[in-house]
């Protein structure tokens, strides 16, 4: 009888080992990933501004495959060629996507942020980065070349503030040549606070959100102290910086200077570096001057102070070179 007893719970044990192995097998493991794969619908892309609305391109794409059924999440990869995708531009790609078409503009925004010149055609490397879980490292597609060519896109961004009563259809503007996400621009602030908007209105606004960083949900950002100040904000990044910037005029052709009070220029915001300044002049001398400093002015031609022969009323404009130590200043009595 015990003998019995013995051999039946031998079988029953066994059954159950038998039992557990069967259920290791149907469970499911990732494994660590094999690449889809990417095709375009061409190898050339140079782009204007008639093809805005016109879809450009097209990529065709296959999944990777992680050993089961799971979400995997695509992000179109895109780098200068050579960089071997050190700094990679990622767009994320609509879930389950077979395919992605870009129109004009959408394209060539991507392209515009991956600062490519707009005069010749640049080499692209493009590919698919698929992951499930942060868990597993992600797997590449193979890379697709293309030649390509974006157009200019000027943009801009505004900002209101304390400095101008939190108006945002009045607010001064930061301006993007490129439309590449990157704004630049001079602004006058008080002292007080103020905020981003991509538009005249109050939809959509950018805020502090720690040092030199900004979010939709952030608070107002502090211009520190009153004075110009050059505000650069990049919107791909979201990160943004103030650096006092101003340039002004001193000489003895100015009333009331006499080489030792400035007067400032206003900045204008159109991407070309001018500084323009309207008023009354007295025969005499004068020369621009970077923040009211003398370690970095511009004078005439040659270097040498500029000269005002007549008395009357002028406007002045310097354009700064992208060095921001030198340029061309030009003179015309009004």
């Amino acid at each position: 009888m015990k003998s019995l007893i013995l051999k039946s719970l031998a079988f029953g044990l066994i059954t159950l080992s038998l039992w557990s192995c069967k259920k290791d097998e149907d469970q499911s493991v990732a494994t660590s990933g094999t690449s889809g794969s990417l095709k375009s619908s061409t190898a050339s892309v140079i782009l204007d501004k008639t093809m805005l609305a016109k879809d450009v391109i097209t990529f065709s794409l296959t999944n990777a495959n992680f050993g089961y059924q799971a979400a995997v999440t695509n992000v179109l990869q895109l780098a200068l060629k050579g960089t071997n995708f050190a700094n990679p531009k990622e767009t994320i790609l609509p879930a389950n996507a077979t395919s992605k078409a870009y129109t004009g503009l959408d394209f060539n925004n991507l392209l515009l942020s991956l600062n490519l010149p707009t005069t010749t055609n640049s080499d692209v490397e493009i590919r698919v980065k698929s992951s499930i879980s942060t868990n597993l490292p992600p797997v590449y597609s193979n890379v697709v070349a293309l030649s390509a060519k974006p157009f200019p896109l000027t943009a801009w961004i505004y900002v209101p503030g304390a400095y101008q009563g939190w108006d945002p259809t009045k607010a001064d503007s930061l301006v993007s040549l490129s439309g590449n996400g990157v704004y630049s621009g001079v602004i006058v602030f008080d002292g007080g606070n103020f905020k981003i908007t991509p538009a005249k209105k109050w939809d959509i606004a950018y805020g502090m959100a720690g040092a030199g960083k900004i979010s939709t949900s952030g608070g107002d950002i502090s211009s520190l102290t009153a004075g110009a100040k050059q505000l650069d904000v990049d919107l791909n990044n979201l990160t943004y910086s103030l650096t006092p910037l101003v340039w002004s005029i001193i000489g003895n052709a100015i009333p009331g200077s006499n080489w030792s009070v400035d007067t400032d220029a206003k900045f204008i915001n159109d991407g070309k570096g001018a500084w323009k300044v309207t008023l009354a002049l007295t025969p005499g001398e004068l020369k621009f001057r970077k923040n009211h400093d003398w370690g970095v002015s511009i004078g005439d031609a040659s270097g040498n102070n500029i000269t005002i022969a007549t008395a009357g009323n002028y406007t002045l404009t310097a354009v700064i070179n992208a060095d921001g130590k030198t340029g061309t200043v030009t003179v015309v009595k009004n």
